[in-house]
């Protein structure tokens, strides 16, 4: 081949070159990058495709994605927990205020709908309300003295209208804690001065049980003597008077020294023994 068919190309459309080559290169990476997606642990992605939610839910792991067409929203289906403070009225008119802590999670195959519904801010706009309207829904079927007494039944209510409001926007109840709870100082006072008055009572009932007990043993004794008594009664006879007094003599005469007494007068020791 001569040098007269040889097409010389000038540094400038060398150049030229050389962006175009770069600019497809730079271009085939970003329709690589762009073309897949990872899901991290303890996430599900959401599929937008030009904005519009798609039926399919991306769990854990890498994804193919349409470059440019289709965005992932990853979304947190770990436990997660809401604690507020409440404050509601009992059936009796009580405020009552305590410190809800609830654990939840959300359906790792239900996120689109959630997505779709309410967005990402679904603790503030369902989680949170929901909490404070089941607790307020509970608390007005009792008084405040059965809120207390009634700890664990009230809990487990409301944890039974609380799921059912969050399994409404695919959010699972895990548990629910309340913490004790408060009433206004007047309340406090009436039933510090009610428990003393029942303390009282209890008191007085249990002194005048214990009057009554011993006074029954008190007159069972007594029976007991009286009957005894009369047993006794009928049971001495001038035989048993007879024997008794020969059995005391015996046991003098097993004691004598053999010694006369050194006094004057009176009848001689034991002369009625050899009489009998």
């Amino acid at each position: 081949m001569s040098d007269k068919n040889v097409v010389k190309m000038s540094p400038f459309q060398a150049g030229g070159k050389l962006i175009a080559t770069i600019v497809i290169l730079v271009v085939l990476v970003l329709l690589g990058t762009q073309s897949f997606t990872i899901i991290s642990a303890g996430h599900s992605g959401v599929v937008l495709q030009l904005g519009a939610v798609q039926p399919k839910v991306l769990q854990e792991g890498m994804h193919f994605k349409i470059p440019f067409i289709q965005t992932v929203v990853p979304m947190e289906v770990r436990v997660q927990k809401s604690e507020m403070s409440q404050t509601s009225a009992s059936r009796d008119l009580q405020t009552v205020s305590t410190t809800i802590a609830v654990n939840h999670h959300l359906d790792a195959e239900n996120v689109n709908k959630l997505y779709q519904q309410v967005g990402l801010e679904y603790n503030s706009r369902i989680v949170d309300p929901a909490i404070a309207e089941s607790f307020k829904a509970v608390t007005a079927q009792y008084t405040a003295e059965e809120l207390v007494s009634k700890r664990s039944e009230v809990s487990q209510k409301v944890k039974e209208v609380l799921h059912k409001k969050l399994a409404n926007y695919n959010i699972i109840l895990d548990e629910i804690n309340i913490r004790e709870f408060t009433f206004s100082d007047e309340f406090n006072r009436a039933i510090e001065s009610k428990q003393v008055a029942e303390q009282q009572a209890l008191k007085s009932k249990l002194d005048l049980e214990r009057i009554k007990i011993e006074k029954e043993q008190e007159i069972t004794r007594a029976e007991a003597q009286a009957q005894a008594l009369r047993l006794q009664k009928q049971e001495v006879t001038p035989e048993l008077i007879q024997l008794r007094q020969i059995e005391a003599q015996l046991e003098a005469i097993r004691k004598w020294d053999g010694k006369l007494p050194n006094v004057t007068g009176g009848a001689t020791p034991f002369i009625n023994v050899g009489s009998q």
